[in-house]
């Protein structure tokens, strides 16, 4: 009698410890929402945009959840691409300057050593710290991170495979889809990546050994961004480029130019108007076949590594937009309006996915007037004030127009420039590359773009972009006090130049 007492006692002992464990797993998973309860706001994706969106929908009172499948969030941005990159492009900068520059400013290192282990570990804490920072965010907003994939069962529900194993449905009155972007393939498919030999953006920020010679296929932001930090820290770099300059969509055309010049002294060496045939894995080298973009005889280059940068694409593959009419343009991107709504009554788009230039902080102007539109009916975006920042040294930085955007719809402008060589503090400095370009519209003044390449240029563009915000002319700049001395200063004599004439040069 006291033995089957006692088994029954383990019995229903073991029985409330499954269900601790289970009550455990359902309140980490927080059983989300039920039909009965459907969520204010679900965001797919928990990128730059979708992050933004939810914190922004929970701090207007909106009941909200965010669904990403990476596990961690921030998206590409934080964790294989803008924060990690400019990890190494900083420090691979610090390097380069001991290596180069130190001992004309008289500082005497006997010896510089290249840890690239400590390098990269470096760039995973501060991926790390940011990550979490995230999920903090999100508790002190109340938003529900659910950690799964999500695909749609109807406009209003959808169906989640979590992370940790399971499904569960999460109902909402509205969707905002933020799934961002990937990795293009090489178009034809003649280069496959391996993210040993054959990188992508994502294996080049792995690379365990400096390579003595690298390729890179493409001379866009993210080509030139990591060709310069293995440039910097050792391998000899060779840009291939279909286009005849380098710098991607956006850049104006005078300073892809003094771009490509400078980045060519710093010893990078570039092939312009050339085109990527196929890309050969043999006795632990990477051959790759080109030949002029308008055809020509081939040649072939010799690689340790290649990374292959030929742009990103959306993704929507398993989101089942077919199966509610979610409507997609021929790039696959997800067509929207100017309130973000898609072509289904309730689902709103933001980001990487839909039109327009693949930036975070795009994304995340978006995810907040999208937010805005879920609760007022009432959001703002200029997307003719989004800057674009290359972060080589020096930086390159653009808002606006550019000169061949203007001149192809006939806007008659006016050209302001001032070059940091006549700037104090770039003098002081010894950091002299460089100059501060603005694009006015010549009746009325009004700065029409802006175009910085030198020193501090991803941060000096912000001033340019609230300039163009609140429709500032370049006499405004001219008459507003700069700090003394300051790199910023350039940036008013730009405008002074711009108005009537610059004082220093």
């Amino acid at each position: 009698m006291l033995q089957a007492q006692r088994s029954s006692q383990r019995v229903v002992a073991r029985r409330l410890r499954e269900s601790s464990v289970q009550l455990g797993r359902w309140q980490s998973q927080r059983s989300y929402a039920s039909s009965s309860e459907p969520y204010d706001a679900v965001i797919i994706g928990g990128g730059p945009g979708g992050y933004v969106a939810a914190i922004k929908a929970a701090q207007l009172g909106l009941r909200t959840a965010c669904i990403e499948k990476r596990g961690a969030l921030g998206g590409t941005c934080l964790n294989v691409g803008c924060i990690p990159s400019k990890s190494l492009l900083n420090n691979s900068h610090l390097y380069h300057q001991a290596q180069h520059d130190f001992a004309k400013r008289g500082i005497d290192v006997p010896e510089v050593k290249l840890n690239l282990d400590q390098m990269l570990k470096a760039k995973e804490q501060s991926v790390t710290a940011l990550t979490k920072g995230i999920e903090t965010l999100f508790k002190q907003n109340k938003v529900d991170y659910i950690k799964g994939t999500a695909s749609f069962l109807s406009s209003n529900k959808l169906s989640v495979a979590l992370n940790d194993g399971g499904s569960t449905e999460v109902e909402g009155k509205n969707i905002v889809i933020a799934t961002g972007s990937e990795v293009a393939p090489f178009p034809g498919g003649g280069i496959v990546i391996d993210e040993q030999q054959i990188v992508s953006s994502t294996g080049a920020l792995e690379l365990t050994k400096v390579p003595e010679k690298m390729v890179v296929i493409g001379g866009g932001i993210i080509g030139l961004e990591m060709g310069s930090v293995w440039s910097r820290l050792g391998a000899q770099v060779t840009v291939v480029e279909f286009l005849g300059a380098i710098g991607g969509v956006g850049i104006d055309e005078e300073v892809a130019k003094q771009f490509q010049r400078i980045l060519g002294k710093q010893g990078m060496k570039f092939m312009l108007n050339t085109k990527v045939l196929s890309a050969e894995k043999k006795d632990g080298k990477v051959f790759i076949k080109t030949e002029a973009a308008k055809g020509g005889k081939e040649d072939t280059l010799e690689a340790d590594v290649v990374l292959v940068s030929v742009g990103r694409r959306p993704v929507t593959e398993g989101l089942n937009l077919d199966k509610i009419g979610v409507e997609v343009d021929n790039k696959g991107r997800i067509v929207i309006d100017d309130q973000y709504n898609t072509t289904v009554q309730g689902i709103k788009c933001i980001g990487d996915v839909t039109f327009g230039p693949m930036l975070a902080h795009k994304a995340e102007e978006e995810g907040i007037a999208a937010a805005e539109y879920l609760k007022s009916g009432h959001g703002h975006v200029n997307y003719n004030a989004i800057p674009s920042v290359v972060y080589t040294y020096p930086e390159v930085a653009w808002v606006g127009k550019t000169e061949q955007e203007l001149k192809a719809v006939g806007v008659q402008y006016k050209i302001g420039k001032f070059p940091f060589a006549a700037n104090s503090r770039a003098k002081t400095n010894l950091d002299t590359e460089g100059q501060v370009k603005f694009l006015t519209e010549k009746e009325t003044d009004r700065i029409l773009g802006v175009h910085i390449i030198g020193p501090n240029a991803g941060e000096m563009i912000a001033e340019a972009v609230l300039a163009i915000e609140y429709g500032a002319s370049a006499e405004d700049i001219a008459r507003t006090s700069h700090a003394h001395p300051t790199l910023s200063e350039a940036f008013k004599e730009a405008a002074m130049a711009a108005y009537q004439k610059a004082i220093h040069f």
